[in-house]
Formats: structure tokens, C-alpha cells, sequence
């Protein structure tokens, strides 16, 4: 056996994935018997060896089990917990390929002092799932483990890793030029743009759409969200010249902008428009029901980010790819037709 050929090597050779190429060797179902005979012809003349001593070996070896590690400031129990919903859509997806999902929270203490969860300190899992954003000295203590890692819901430039997000530049532009042919122009952005690398892309999205159609942008209009925390302020500070309409970076910061306008007297769509993103369905019926956002393809998300980790777990290598999934923009009553 030629131990520097890898399946990535072998996927390369071919113009296919990692994951067929994994698939195809160790007989799994979802590669065709062309392709699968193609696949095993093309290892065994570049001298990678996938027989059954090996795949023995490699079973006997693995603990199947996944660590899904996320800061506690995503899955805060006032919080309508988003990431509960994606880790959901995780254990789903590893379960279908016999792997087991052990979900550990990162405390602010944890990520200050540098302490690594359970599960990738002591090396309990075959590979890791950083859910949400963290520190990129943080992941890359992470990252020093050699556990597989794959990114989900965010990215990091600084790092080699896979990573899967939602395409949060198009959605945000697609929600902004939707309030902007309604007619409204005065049209401000609520996110602390540098809290993520989501909200980042999402203020850019609105930025982009905004240059686009000829509007100025206004620093005023850029309204934070978060605390030193990283959680919801109690209050947005309004601007004194209040917008016609609000692009929210989340659903929840929506409901929450929503309910400080109706204390203050202000109804949604009537007086000002608001659209959220992530079309969660756990908040306030009839804010669900009425408010225009983007639904994240969150099983899509889940699924990709495990294909991922399992294709590094089975060929001991990361391909260092970004993979973005669409999301999907539903249109419904939260914002106004101001044209005339």
C-alpha cells in the first residue's frame, strides 16, 4: 500500500467528492456500481488499500461519536435557542450514519482561560462540530487537538478548516431590496457588526443593496444589538430620525424590536416595517405568522457540515472547503407598500 495516497487523492483524480469516494470503498449506499467499480479501480492502481483488515482496523479504532461544542451565549435559556434547533438537525444526520452526537457549552470563563471542553481535551470523539462562533485563537486550540473539525454557521479566514454557513450576504440583500421596492429608503440595519462573522455578512448584504439602488448609507442607521457579551441589549437605542423601516440580523431581535415599537405606541406594518432572518418558528405566533424574513435551510446546513467531518474522519483529511447553502426569502405582512 502507497501510504501518502489518501482518498482525497483519489477523489481528485476522479473530479468526484471525498464523501463518494469514501462511500464507494467501504460499499455504503448513495454511489452508483459504475462509479463504486471506477472508484475501487482508480485506488487500487494509485496503491491505496481499502480492504477489509483495514476498514476492520479503522471500525475497531473509532469511538463513533461526534462532540458538538457551542458558547453558552447561543444557547441561553432566555434565549429562543436556534442553535438547539441546528444541533437537532445534527444528532439527526449523524445518526443515519451510525454516530452519536454529545453536545459540551463553552462558558465565558472556558473560552477566557483558554479551558477546552471534555471532549475534545481528553479526546472522546472522532470529531468535533464547532457550532456557532468562537475565538479564532480558541478553534485553533481546538484545531491543535487533530480532532477533524468542521465549522457550522460560521467561518473563520484566518484558519484552515472546513466550514458550512447560509448565504447570509444574498438573503440580507434580498430582504433590504424587497423594502426598498415597497418604497421605503430610510432603511436602517439593527446587528452588532462585529459580533459575527454572520451579522457581518448580513450588514453587507444590506450595504450591497443599498449602493445598488442609489442610497446613501447612514451611520446612524447602523444600530448595535449586542452587549460586551455578546447577548441582546435590554433596548435598541432608536435614532432620533426614525427609518421607515428596520432589516433585523435575526428573527429574535425582530420579535424583540417589534415589542419595544408596540410599548411605544408603534404597530408593525401600519407605522414601521420590520423584517427579521432565520424564519424561526418559535417565537410569538402571530410574529411568526406576519413577519417577512429568510428561512436557513438548517437541515441542509446539518447535513452538510456531518458529510464533512465524516468524510475527514474516513480519509484523515480536511479539504478546506466553505460550502454556503441558500436560504429561501418568505415574503408576508411586516412590511408596508409605501410607494404611494
Amino acid at each position: 500500500m502507497n501510504k501518502n495516497v489518501t482518498m482525497k487523492n483519489i477523489a481528485d483524480a476522479l473530479g468526484v467528492s471525498t464523501v463518494t469516494v469514501s462511500k464507494a470503498l467501504s460499499d455504503k449506499d448513495g454511489v452508483g456500481n459504475q462509479l463504486r467499480r471506477t472508484i475501487k479501480q482508480k485506488a487500487s492502481e494509485m496503491g491505496y488499500s481499502y480492504g477489509s483488515a483495514k476498514a476492520k482496523s479503522a471500525q475497531d479504532s473509532s469511538k463513533f461519536n461526534i462532540g458538538v461544542i457551542v458558547a453558552s451565549n447561543y444557547v441561553d435559556p432566555d434565549s429562543y435557542a436556534f442553535y438547539l434547533k441546528m444541533y437537532h438537525h445534527i444528532v439527526l444526520a449523524l445518526k443515519k450514519c451510525n454516530y452519536s452526537g454529545i453536545m459540551e457549552i463553552v462558558s465565558d470563563e472556558m473560552r477566557d482561560t483558554m479551558v477546552l471542553p471534555v471532549v475534545a481535551a481528553e479526546r472522546k470523539v472522532d470529531g468535533i462540530i464547532i457550532l456557532g462562533q468562537l475565538p479564532t485563537a480558541y478553534v485553533q486550540k481546538v484545531k491543535d487537538t487533530e480532532i477533524p473539525l468542521v465549522l457550522l454557521d460560521f467561518y473563520d479566514g484566518e484558519l484552515e478548516a472546513d466550514s458550512v454557513v447560509t448565504d447570509n450576504v444574498y438573503g440580507a440583500y434580498g430582504l433590504t431590496e424587497y423594502c426598498i421596492n415597497m418604497g421605503h429608503e430610510k432603511i436602517a440595519f439593527v446587528g452588532s457588526i462585529h459580533a459575527t462573522a454572520s451579522i457581518l455578512d448580513r450588514y453587507l448584504g444590506y450595504y450591497r443593496a443599498l449602493l445598488v439602488h442609489g442610497i446613501e448609507l447612514r451611520p446612524d442607521y447602523v444600530i448595535e444589538d449586542r452587549d460586551e457579551n455578546c447577548l441582546f441589549r435590554k433596548e435598541i437605542r432608536l435614532p432620533e430620525d426614525m427609518p421607515t423601516a428596520f432589516v433585523c440580523n435575526c428573527d429574535e431581535l425582530a420579535y424583540l424590536l417589534m415589542e419595544q415599537l408596540r410599548k411605544k405606541g408603534l404597530r408593525v406594518p401600519e407605522d414601521i416595517s420590520v423584517v427579521g432572518f432565520d424564519n424561526y418558528t418559535f417565537i410569538d405566533y402571530f410574529t411568526y405568522r406576519k413577519l417577512t424574513t429568510v428561512a436557513v435551510n438548517v437541515e441542509a446546513m446539518a447535513s452538510e457540515a456531518v458529510s464533512l467531518l465524516i468524510a475527514q474522519i474516513e480519509s484523515g483529511m480536511p479539504s478546506n472547503v466553505r460550502k454556503v447553502i441558500s436560504g429561501t426569502l418568505l415574503i408576508r405582512d411586516s412590511v408596508k407598500n409605501i410607494k404611494n
